[in-house]
């Protein structure tokens, strides 16, 4: 049985109303060619929108954002499932505690561990538990994860995007959600792991890269916080905010620093090639999963098991 998320923390936010909607993520070049009109770094700054503004056009797309009600049944399914493998069960939870005082039962619930981009949500024809990002609908990232994201890509065995159910478009405000499954950040259930998992998701990354630059793609901030799991098996990357597409460019190159793991060239302040910077850090995660997720105590698999 997969673990269930840790607790979540949340804050009150107030009223909906209507808005527009429209996405067709079967086409990749929109994002660029009206991009080229817009200042680039207006386009690419992290969007806090105001979440009740566009929860009619959310639901109108088959997706519900998280209420007072939904963060309370959230927390007895945690503890019930606690509950019944044993363990003690604590209800003075911060999270919990706040969606109590929370006056109307049916008025969205933001967590608070989350940046103000995010916002947790439900699928409401499956009930598979949702994440959705904001971002700007000329942006670079909404550009990749769309392209990512397309039917001709998103099947590619190599291809560990983090699943996508659908891209909402708001054009009169320049906002696009990206709808994700919510996956978790703890990669294994427990530490230390057994090899098979760890190398199961260290080569579903170098997988996962190597797609990516064959499609002309530079992720920029390769990291193990930015890897989740479904505890299947499956390993995805999240974040591509930092990410650029170089359809057509032969030799790119970049110069500023601002993904977590950066190369010594670019700390310098020389340039470096952009699908090198992804390598260097690629080698950085490896090193540090190893570091995280294995030990002298492990319990490692024989070659027999990684068969």
């Amino acid at each position: 049985m997969a673990p269930q998320s840790l607790p979540r923390s949340r804050r009150r936010t107030s009223q909906s109303s209507s808005g527009s909607s429209g996405s067709d993520y079967t086409s990749s070049s929109s994002s660029t060619s009206s991009q080229s009109s817009l200042d680039e770094d207006a386009v690419n700054m992290r969007v806090t929108p105001y979440w009740c503004a566009y929860r009619c056009v959310i639901e109108s797309r088959g997706f519900r954002l998280d209420t007072y009600k939904d963060v309370k049944a959230w927390y007895h399914e945690y503890w019930a499932s606690l509950g019944s493998q044993g363990h003690t069960v604590s209800k003075d939870l911060p999270g919990y505690i706040r969606a109590c005082r929370g006056k109307d039962e049916n008025e969205l619930c933001r967590d608070d561990g989350l940046p103000e981009r995010l916002f947790r949500g439900t699928q409401c024809s499956t009930g598979v538990k949702v994440v959705i990002k904001a971002v700007h609908l000329y942006s670079r990232e909404y550009d990749v994860i769309r392209h990512l994201s397309s039917p001709t890509l998103r099947s590619h065995p190599m291809n560990h995007c983090i699943p996508v159910l659908d891209l909402i478009e708001v054009p009169r405000d320049n906002l696009a959600f990206i709808v994700m499954k919510e996956w978790s950040a703890q990669l294994v259930a427990d530490t230390p792991c057994n090899l098979g998992l760890c190398l199961s998701a260290l080569r579903q990354c170098i997988e996962h890269i190597v797609f990516m630059h064959a499609h002309h793609i530079a992720h920029l901030d390769v990291s193990l916080r930015n890897i989740l799991t479904d505890y299947r098996g499956r390993y995805a990357c999240i974040d591509y905010e930092l990410s650029t597409r170089y359809d057509g460019v032969a030799t790119p190159r970049i110069s500023n620093a601002r993904g977590t793991e950066i190369p010594p060239e670019l700390e310098r302040g020389e340039c470096s090639d952009p699908y090198k910077v992804d390598v260097y850090a690629l080698g950085v995660l490896l090193l540090r999963a190893m570091e995280v997720y294995l030990s002298p105590s492990s319990n490692i698999c024989t070659y027999t098991d990684l068969l």
